[in-house]
């Protein structure tokens, strides 16, 4: 029983953000003895463990009923990491496993001379993105810009849009849009 308070403890400050000296600061508990709680070491009675969650806070009732785990996968190594992309132009999907995805967010990477193709593109939603390395030329309704590293853009995807590398080195870019896009 200890052990699952610890770990429902641990996870549940983790979730808030929360370091362990500020929880046994806030509540009034040493942090050796939260420590213990955490690792399953120690049990703490109903009127300690009350104590720690209202510096949370959080209900007893709350704290025992709470789904603290994830159903999906949460975690992708760069080899899980699925490819979406068509040609030489590469999309690295995070979360393409995940049933009720709500955004499609993206690794991009455009070769030279390489681009999402000779038709604008135009969809409901949002995109955005952030240019990691090289550039892109990016064309958004009648405006067309090229932007490097450490540019971004965002924008309503219903304007037709096509992006395009027309540099000699390839371009990579971090992309997020809603809503999730059906590859």
């Amino acid at each position: 029983m200890s052990d699952d308070v610890g770990a429902r403890l641990r996870a549940l400050r983790t979730l808030r953000g929360i370091s362990q000296r500020e929880l046994a600061k806030r509540c009034g508990v040493t942090h050796s003895s939260l420590s213990l709680i955490e690792q399953g070491k120690v049990s703490p009675s109903i009127s300690s463990l009350k104590k720690i969650l209202d510096a949370i806070p959080i209900s007893v009732g709350d704290f025992f009923t709470m789904d603290l785990e994830s159903r999906d996968q949460v975690f992708y190594s760069a080899g899980e990491l699925a490819d979406m992309g068509s040609g030489e132009v590469i999309f690295k999907l995070v979360g393409a496993n995940r049933q009720a995805r709500a955004l499609s967010f993206m690794i991009e990477t455009y070769p030279p001379g390489t681009d999402t193709g000779r038709e604008m593109i135009a969809h409901q939603g949002e995109e955005a993105g952030v240019i990691l390395e090289g550039e892109i030329e990016i064309t958004v309704g009648a405006e067309t810009r090229v932007l490097g590293p450490g540019e971004a853009y965002y924008f309503d995807t219903n304007v037709p849009h096509r992006f395009r590398n027309t540099a000699k080195a390839p371009c990579r870019l971090v992309s997020c849009c809603t809503p999730a896009k059906a590859f």
